[in-house]
């Protein structure tokens, strides 16, 4: 039986006793301390921890980080599933266009190897078409986050977090299918060490770390991250994404387009590597609002926050801009806006806390995105720049609502103080006089103070 893991097997597997025999190693003054953290990175990904709390009080509770990743993973599967498909759908359909029979380089050669066609009208060589710009997307994101994740605990003497998991998860899905894979690393890289690292790592940082490379990119290079021909994994093809298109010519130029709102609904439509589908970001809510991962006040204020904004610059109106007449229903489905609903503003560290802060924080978030998608028409996309502003400003709005609520009990316990205290009613419905103190059982209401009982 194990030693570190005495409520194990009965009889340990030889990978278990490998581990064991390598843990005097990496422990507290053996050779290799200083890499402690990688050891305990492998060890907790294949067995759970061994480590149990000895002293009152004892908090019993299924939920652990590793758990709340888990359960993020799960619900992006659809999204991978879905953007896969589509990435291979665009790029086959495009080569069909372009009269091209087989892809470049060594993807062309590995399709070849796995007897995948290039058949658009196949969900399998479409799945297939874009498993093969997916993987090394993420290897090399994982790869360079990784190193920073395993550096910066090593130098800490930290534990490496699951978080990143997510974090590399969420960042490849949100970029273009045919990016340089340098560009990609390198834009983890700055989510990791200067989003997070460096405010001491997961749970300190204000914002959201894939957001935050993401951004980096796009601003760093414009060319690549932008324009008509990013979308598409094809050379020399250029379409343009349904967002471009309205914030050209409207809904009437996206419908002459030949997109209707059930692809932009399924993810038929160019765009990143998994954020396309708005069916498939609702599959992933529904799940992580059941399983209380993912807080639905937020989910529920961006939604609310872009109709109330969408209607609003419906009614206003313009002559000049066709945005302006861009009905709610496609703001929803047309870029990342549900993507970002989901699985981005809903962050735990780096969105609002309290109940209250967090509908503020969400419709926040909604109107921003509408605004700048309407009004600056050089960038189309507004919800990667309005959950980052989000971010910026959700301690001061989580400030706010506890210094409100603090203020309210003051105000409270001063009348109480002053001999306005509620009166004890008798069980014969007589008042006695009594003043009751606030807080009693029974005496009032509890405030509504607007502090969330946890995050997602």
């Amino acid at each position: 039986m194990s030693a570190r893991y005495p409520e194990g097997e009965k009889r340990a597997s030889a990978l278990r006793r490998g581990l064991d025999r390598l843990h005097p190693q990496f422990a507290k003054g053996g050779p290799y301390e200083k890499y402690y953290a990688l050891y305990e990175m492998v060890d907790t990904f294949l067995y759970t921890p061994a480590d149990v709390t000895r002293r009152a009080p004892h908090v019993r509770d299924a939920i652990d980080l590793k758990r709340v990743m888990s359960y993020v993973v799960l619900a992006l599967v659809p999204c991978i599933l879905l953007g896969l498909w589509n990435t291979g759908f665009q790029a086959n359909a495009a080569m069909a266009e372009l009269g091209l029979t087989s892809a470049e380089g060594w993807r062309g050669a590995v399709l070849g190897l796995l007897g995948v066609d290039y058949d658009a009208s196949s969900v399998w060589d479409c799945f297939w078409h874009g498993f093969v710009y997916f993987l090394p997307i993420y290897i090399v994101v994982m790869a360079a986050g990784g190193f920073w994740e395993v550096v910066f605990a090593a130098v800490r003497n930290h534990e490496v977090n699951e978080g990143f998991l997510v974090t590399s998860m969420l960042f490849t899905l949100i970029l273009p299918p045919d990016i340089p894979l340098w560009q990609a690393a390198l834009g983890i890289s700055f989510g990791v060490v200067l989003a997070k690292e460096v405010f001491g790592g997961t749970g300190k940082n204000f914002l959201n770390p894939a957001l935050a490379g993401r951004a980096f990119l796009f601003f760093a290079y414009p060319a690549q991250l932008s324009g008509d021909e990013v979308w598409t994994a094809v050379d020399g093809f250029s379409g343009a994404t349904p967002l471009s298109l309205g914030a050209e010519g409207g809904l009437a130029l996206i419908l002459d387009s030949s997109v209707g709102w059930s692809d932009a609904f399924f993810g038929a439509i160019q765009g990143s590597l998994g954020s396309t589908s708005t069916f498939a970001c609702l599959l992933g809510a529904a799940f992580l609002v059941y399983t209380r991962i993912a807080s639905w006040r937020i989910i529920l204020g961006v939604f609310i926050g872009m109709v109330a904004t969408s209607l609003l610059l419906n009614a206003i109106g313009s002559d000049t801009n066709p945005m302006f007449a861009m009905p709610w229903h496609w703001h929803l489905v047309l870029g990342g806006f549900a993507f970002g609903m989901v699985f981005m503003a809903t962050d735990p560290v780096s969105a609002a806390h309290t109940d209250a802060g967090r509908w503020m924080f969400g419709i926040l978030i909604g109107f921003m995105t509408v605004i700048i998608r309407v009004v600056n028409p050089a960038y189309p996309e507004g919800i990667m720049l309005a959950i980052l502003f989000a971010n910026l400003i959700a301690p001061l709005m989580d400030y706010g609502v506890v210094q409100a609520n603090v203020r309210r009990r003051t105000r409270r316990m001063a009348r109480f103080a002053a001999g306005d205290g509620v009166a004890e009613t008798s069980a014969t419905g007589e008042s006695t006089g009594t003043p009751v103190a606030a807080g009693s059982a029974g005496s009032m209401e509890r405030a509504d103070d607007g502090v969330g009982s946890g995050g997602r």
